[in-house]
């Protein structure tokens, strides 16, 4: 079978579960979706009508399966329903690139086997659910990156990268993947690094090239979390007093960058931070607030916040 009829028995498949997930299917939409001529739709639309499958509607005005021709194995609740196309509306928001095409094939699958009612549910409430981030996107620089990562941890394979750190230096490893996770509007490699004997995390945006190796490993490593603070850097211990009226601004962020404590004083609120980003990350963080916090220590973050304030004081004047 040459590839012209591999690639049109893809499409038939493909169009047979657009068919199932929506309501009615208009045939300029298809061709625009398969990048193929309106006339060759009309084709694929008969082929799947001499096999048998019952199709109502005609060129023009769109196209839709018999009532009860597929019974769905699973029945699902409107409330279920709902959940769907709001995860659906997140993944298309949050999730990594290589990601976002997959779950929205399984999305179509899914819409394929729901009842008319349902299908027709979405369709009413899809476009009343919108999600805002302004957060930029990193660039992908390899197509499927992550599924790659996650076919090495269910395989137990080592992966060999080709990474570029943050000042731009280049360099190859071969890594054991522990796990994926996303934080701060990137996504992260979790992973035991053969070079340097010890875990790692690594940007998945800053990998230029990633390819499973046949190399299998034996080691039972946990989960992901059991590792984050492992694979950390060497950490400073840094002490603020911070005005109590602008901690609920830092909620979300304090975490991050590696809060330990923090007590009640008459003066303020005492943090203290175990942080492995004291020449660059926590001085720009702190600076969004440093007319609500005092340094407490180190004296090596008051001088690099000296720095950084005469760095902005020159560009502004």
């Amino acid at each position: 079978m040459n590839d012209h009829y591999l690639k049109k028995l893809d499409r038939v498949a493909a169009i047979l579960t657009q068919l199932q997930s929506k309501p009615i299917v208009r045939a300029q939409d298809l061709a625009e979706k398969f990048e193929v001529s309106v006339r060759t739709i009309y084709r694929d639309i008969k082929t799947l009508e001499n096999a048998g499958i019952p199709i109502v509607g005609e060129a023009g005005s769109g196209y839709s399966l018999m009532e009860g021709y597929k019974l769905p194995p699973v029945m699902f609740t409107k409330e279920e329903v709902l959940s769907f196309i709001t995860a659906e509306k997140l993944m298309q928001k949050f999730s990594h690139q290589s990601l976002g095409n997959h779950y929205q094939t399984a999305m179509d699958k899914l819409r394929s086997v729901l009842r008319s009612s349902d299908k027709n549910l979405i369709q009413n409430i899809e476009n009343q659910i919108d999600i805002f981030d302004y957060s930029p996107k990193p660039d992908d620089t390899i197509k499927n990156v992550i599924p790659t990562i996650l076919e090495s941890i269910a395989e137990k394979k080592q992966l060999f990268i080709e990474y570029q750190s943050v000042d731009g230096n280049v360099s190859n490893r071969t890594i054991e993947a522990v796990g994926i996770f996303y934080e701060f509007t990137y996504w992260y490699i979790m992973a035991f690094c053969t070079l340097r004997k010890d875990f790692r995390q690594f940007r998945v945006d800053r990998i230029l090239k990633i390819a499973k190796i046949e190399i299998t490993f034996s080691q039972e490593y946990g989960k992901i979390n059991d590792h984050r603070r492992i694979a950390s850097k060497t950490t400073t211990k840094v002490k603020l007093l911070v005005d109590k009226k602008i901690m609920g601004y830092l909620v979300n962020s304090k975490s991050y960058y590696g809060l330990i404590s923090e007590n009640e004083t008459e003066n303020g609120i005492e943090m203290t931070f175990e942080t492995e980003w004291i020449d660059e990350g926590f001085p720009r963080w702190l600076i969004t607030f440093a007319d609500y916090a005092e340094i407490l220590e180190p004296e090596l973050l008051k001088s690099k916040m000296k720095n950084l304030v005469q760095k902005l004081s020159e560009k502004l004047s």
